[in-house]
């Protein structure tokens, strides 16, 4: 055999082979269909000379599944998992391995989409609504949202909500000095841009304060249990409201925020089933009074009823998100943390209210034996605690010595004083060990436990009940729970299914070998405020996929933290603040956006301070660039920023992308490139390169990570070396940073944001290699172009480049459709369900029109497939037209069609039950059945109800009523 041969061999069994979905006589067909000769003349066709890239990507060939999954494995290994008592928000938790198996490692759950399309998505919706319901019940408020990023960013949206709401007109917001560090730092950071005064001090000063809130934590970070109902009341007195960050095991146990007077509550439900995972990622929840719901941040799923009836899920009150509200939004969110949340909820499911009783118990106890243990030594412990002993009086130095000497890590507080949290996973062991750090003995367990009161505040002591509803009172087997969970995946529609063609969305593979290290005990197990030399992996980890997205951007430096797009882009627009600031240029605050631009972008730049001016788009989708000189002109004293998408939202390479960057620049401003369609770049293109400074990549989009049913996400931030020292910084000081980079405010909890799922990326882009990355592109771009030239006949694509191609997405027309037979874009994308297939994007970014993006790893017979459903609907459009159906009784205006309505004893409609149920043949070899016929919006928005639905709702003897 020749080593010609063997390196042919060794190549075919690369992981590029798997990822792109089309092979090689598939590419052939589908390049002779939109009548290019080959992927590099389609490159060049599509992609504009000025910015097309010359070399090739300074990247490895490619390797192999096992060759990666090696490789990460030594990286892996330099981790040093040691007990943590560090706490600070972060504690150890056991993930039931039913929970484990079943969600966190099921593609069913972490390859869904944002629940938008509500018939495909009853089953994460399900497990969101239960995470809703847990929340409320032990934080005592009225409602909650469906997850938050993290616990810091989660209080910095109650600041502003509380700054809405509030009746105070001050400016000010009272913090207690006993918050954690990484939520102090998140609030200075989105204080900054809003006008927002941020005062911190002593719990007791709170209420003689001219502040329109104050944000309590309770209990404190360092352990402690105050009673603060007077506070609350004199607060609420001077018009001002009440935020409260809390811990919802401690909850189990102690009075909720909501019976002492909170009128807003976050958290995060990290240590319900959700490992450490250096950071993230973890689900942050806000919940608030009812009051406040039409206002509060983030997504929320309430219950509504479909054209049956029947009780269905759907995302309420959407009018409150960004993509709609734009410059007026008051948030950013983008991106929850649904796939973790979903593990907390059913955590609870799990445990029941008895099962979260005994856990919390027991951490109190094993606390307070060791507390009890440490006084006898005449060392000085805090009182009135639930799991965290604040060590005063002591040699920090040498006792943080001997603990590591032990495996073990503390809290580092200062010269004289140490933390020490326990957790669901502390032993009894590890209780002799830490009493042992201080000369302690505990010499039986069991007598000190009979021994020792309990230090929790006698007038603090939980009496309510909590999760009474009978879905967390019966799945506490495995059995029951594993067959919960498949009845609430089977309810979804996933990328384990079908295609998921979002425009924008790139919902791509997410490979097994790129998910398996995630839960490695190495990644998962590792608290973000180890010391650095435990993080060692996580030390390389970043490293290397910092410089591989270097490499593919053409930027100069990239931050890690952001742990969402959305994130990202706020990331770096205070990049851009900062150098303006620095440069005596702090007045420049006007911010360029086209009009077609993504919804977080003219949010993100509002809460960095920044005014919105909209520039103009021309008939043929890109930006008018005539506008866009013009306003930069009349604005260029006080230019700050362009955000622009490129490819644009449109779906189109726009020509003058680097004369726009010049403008910008001209008149003294920096260009944000959004990284959402960088899937149609890698490899081909590099913005940092043609003029760009800064963008946010997505790397639950181009770089695999899943989306999870709307999150978890990654959005770093890509900047060139003059904003390289503005991107955020980190909370512990000796964390993995470059000399030069990062010295900006933080704008996650986490320095490294949602670290264990970065692992992905990483095998992404080591097993594709850089002909792979380019090569995935290229697929991406003739997969798009493939469906448009396909689907002309029946769907003319809107928007298309100079030589008729697309980029990566296409955008179909539907609007002469509704004008000619009144079938709406979401007419079509409902009967999609009856065909198995989710929609594309609905109406974005023009109205009446739907966004397909196929991406590189769909195969061409699952393209065929989409197309056919598409001409089969287009079939059923074109009988109404000629009359053969009617207007409003046809498979479109009645889609989705539920089993029950197809079996129904009686068929009173206009069309035969088999073109509802089978409008393709195929379809009877395997068919998705939608749970719940189309649902009502307006009536869920009329009727607002966001927690588990009644039993009796079930049965039919009453419907879901308000609440």
């Amino acid at each position: 055999m020749t080593q010609s041969t063997l390196r042919a061999l060794e190549h075919h069994d690369a992981f590029l082979e798997r990822h792109i979905g089309p092979n090689p006589a598939e590419i052939a067909h589908m390049l002779q269909a939109i009548g290019q000769p080959s992927l590099e003349a389609m490159t060049e066709a599509i992609v504009p000379a000025s910015i097309r890239s010359t070399q090739p990507l300074a990247l490895p060939a490619p390797i192999s599944e096992v060759e990666a999954l090696a490789k990460i494995r030594a990286i892996a290994s330099k981790n040093q998992v040691f007990r943590s008592f560090i706490g600070q928000g972060y504690y150890g938790t056991h993930t039931p391995n039913v929970i484990l198996r079943n969600i966190l490692e099921n593609p069913a759950w972490y390859t869904a989409y944002t629940p938008y399309q509500a018939e495909i998505s009853q089953g994460r919706m399900e497990a969101l609504i239960n995470f809703q319901t847990m929340v409320t019940d032990l934080t005592g408020m009225a409602i909650s949202n469906a997850s938050l990023l993290d616990e810091a960013t989660a209080a910095a949206e109650a600041m502003t909500l509380a700054k809405r709401s509030a009746k105070s007109t001050s400016n000010r917001f009272f913090v207690s000095k006993h918050v954690h560090p990484q939520t102090l730092a998140l609030l200075h950071t989105r204080a900054d841009g809003i006008g927002i005064e941020v005062v911190v001090g002593d719990e007791a000063d709170a209420a003689g304060a001219d502040v329109f809130g104050v944000l309590l934590q309770y209990p404190n970070t360092f352990g402690q249990i105050h009673d603060y109902a007077a506070l609350a009341d004199a607060v609420h007195a001077k018009g001002g409201l009440i935020a409260v960050a809390t811990d919802l095991l401690a909850l189990t146990l102690i009075k909720t925020p909501g019976e002492w007077g909170a009128d807003i509550v976050v958290g995060n439900t990290q240590r319900f089933g959700v490992p450490f995972g250096f950071g993230g990622p973890h689900a942050a929840f806000l919940a608030c009074k009812d009051a406040f719901k039409r206002s509060m941040p983030g997504r929320l799923i309430g219950v509504s009823i479909d054209a049956q009836g029947n009780p269905a899920y759907r995302l309420t009150l959407q009018t409150r998100e960004q993509h709609i509200r734009r410059e007026k939004a008051t948030s950013n969110i983008c991106t929850a943390q649904v796939l973790l949340a979903v593990m907390a909820s059913m955590y609870a499911v799990y445990h029941g209210p008895e099962g979260l009783i005994r856990i919390a118990t027991r951490v109190h106890r094993l606390a307070a034996i060791l507390a009890s243990a440490l006084r006898a030594k005449g060392v000085t412990v805090g009182t009135d605690f639930f799991d965290t002993l604040h060590v005063v009086g002591v040699d920090a130095a040498t006792l943080h010595a001997k603990a590591r000497a032990a495996r073990i890590n503390l809290r580092a507080i200062d010269a004289t004083s140490v933390g020490i949290s326990l957790d669901e996973t502390t032993t009894r062991e590890d209780v002799v060990a830490l009493a042992a750090l201080f000369g302690a003995v505990v010499a039986d367990i069991d007598a000190a436990d009979a021994s020792t009161p309990d230090a929790l505040p006698a007038g603090l002591r939980r009496e309510s009940k909590f999760m009474q509803h009978p879905v967390f009172n019966t799945h506490h087997s495995e059995h029951e729970l594993l067959r919960y969970l498949r009845t609430l995946a089977d309810r979804d529609l996933a990328m384990d299914r079908t295609m998921i063609p979002l425009g924008s969305c790139t919902m791509k593979l997410n490979a097994t070998a790129e998910m398996i290290p995630v839960t490695w005990p190495e990644f998962a197990n590792l608290h973000p405020l180890a010391p650095a030399e435990q993080a060692e992996g996580y030390r390389e980890l970043i490293t290397s996929l910092e410089a591989m997205l270097v490499e593919c951007t053409g930027y100069d430096a990239v931050s890690l933290q952001p742990n969402s797009g959305a994130q990202g882009e706020y990331a770096g627009l205070l990049a851009i603040r900062g150098y303006h600031r620095a440069r005596g240029e702090g007045h420049r605050n006007i911010c360029l956006i086209p009009e077609s631009a993504h919804g977080t972008n003219p949010a993100s730049a509002q809460m960095v301070g920044m005014d919105v001016v909209v520039v103009a788009c021309d008939k043929d989708g890109n930006v008018d660039v005539a506008d866009l000189r013009a306003k930069a002109e009349k604005h260029s004293a006080n230019l700050a920023a362009l955000m622009v998408t490129y490819p644009s939202t449109h779906g189109v390479f726009e020509e003058a992308i680097v004369e726009i960057c010049e403008i910008i620049h001209a008149h003294g401003g920096q260009v944000y490139t959004d990284g959402a369609n960088m899937n149609a770049l890698v490899g081909v293109a590099k913005p940092g390169k043609w003029g760009s400074d800064v963008s946010h990549l997505n790397l639950h989009k181009t770089f695999c990570i899943p989306h999870g049913g709307g999150g978890p996400g990654v959005g770093p931030c890509a900047v060139k070396a003059h904003l390289a020292p503005y991107l955020p910084g980190t909370l512990n000081a000796d964390a993995l940073r470059t000399e030069g980079v990062g010295h900006g405010p933080m704008v996650s909890a986490a320095s490294f944001g949602s670290a264990s799922i970065l692992p992905i990326s990483w095998m992404y882009i080591v097993m594709m290699g850089a002909e792979g990355l380019r090569r995935a592109t290229q697929v991406a771009l003739l997969n798009a172009n493939y469906v448009a030239k396909r689907l002309e006949p029946h769907f003319p694509t809107l928007y298309k480049g100079g030589t008729g191609l697309v980029a990566h997405e296409c955008i179909l027309d539907l609007r002469p459709i509704k004008d000619s037979t009144g079938i709406s874009a979401e007419d079509v994308a409902k009967r999609l369900i009856d065909f198995g297939f989710h929609a594309p994007t609905l109406s974005f970014p023009v109205a009446g029109t739907l966004m397909v993006e196929p991406t590189e790893s769909e195969s061409l017979h699952e393209l065929d497939r989409f197309i056919d459903a598409m001409v089969q609907i287009r079939n059923e459009i074109r009988a109404i037209e000629d009359g053969r159906l009617d207007r409003e009784d046809n498979p479109l205006k009645h889609a989705p069609h539920t089993a029950m309505v197809v079996t129904a004893s009686e068929w009173a409609r206009g069309y035969p039950r088999e073109l509802a149920a089978f409008p393709l043949p195929t379809l009877k070899q395997a068919k998705y059945w939608p749970p719940v016929a189309r649902v009502d919006n307006v009536y869920g928005d009329r009727n607002i109800m966001c927690a588990c639905i009644p039993i009796t709702a079930y049965s039919g003897a009453e419907e879901p009523t308000a609440g």
